[in-house]
């Protein structure tokens, strides 16, 4: 053994740590309000951003696996938030696309999410808030390029 790994010291532990904290407190209130899992709010956030996207799409700017993103868009579905059709470019895909009241919704979501991030930049402090998200950028910069 060449010695113990201090994980409190080293940048991936606590990036997926802190990510982990932040999501699961959002979570819970989306969870409440709309009563929809993780990967259904990322679902939902990507097609609200978008417009209208493929599966494909949605498991790549997401990184979640494409059986997560295929559970995700069968319960928006479900509950009359997504519709799907075929993409005519590719007639094996399908475009996914957020319904009236999906919109509805995602608007709404959108508002939830807002009320949280101002709550967390006044916990963490605007100077603070703009140094983690100028390291964030960095980071991702760094691994974007390599995909």
């Amino acid at each position: 053994m060449t010695g113990r790994l201090p994980l409190d010291e080293f940048l991936p532990y606590r990036l997926v740590r802190a990510s982990e904290l932040v999501s699961r407190r959002f979570a819970a209130r989306y969870r409440a309000a709309y009563g929809i899992s993780r990967p259904e709010w990322r679902t939902f956030a990507i097609l609200g951003q978008l417009g209208g996207t493929t599966a494909t799409e949605i498991g790549r700017r997401s990184t979640m696996h494409k059986t997560k993103v295929s559970r995700a868009v069968a319960a928006l579905e479900k509950r009359g938030w997504l519709s799907r059709t075929t993409d005519e470019a590719d007639r094996r895909a399908e475009q996914l696309e957020l319904t009236a009241e999906g919109a509805k919704v995602y608007g709404e979501l959108v508002a939830l999410a807002r009320s949280f991030q101002a709550e967390l930049l006044r916990d963490l402090g605007f100077e603070a808030a703009d140094r983690l998200d100028a390291g964030l950028s960095a980071v991702e910069k760094r691994f974007l390029r390599e995909e």
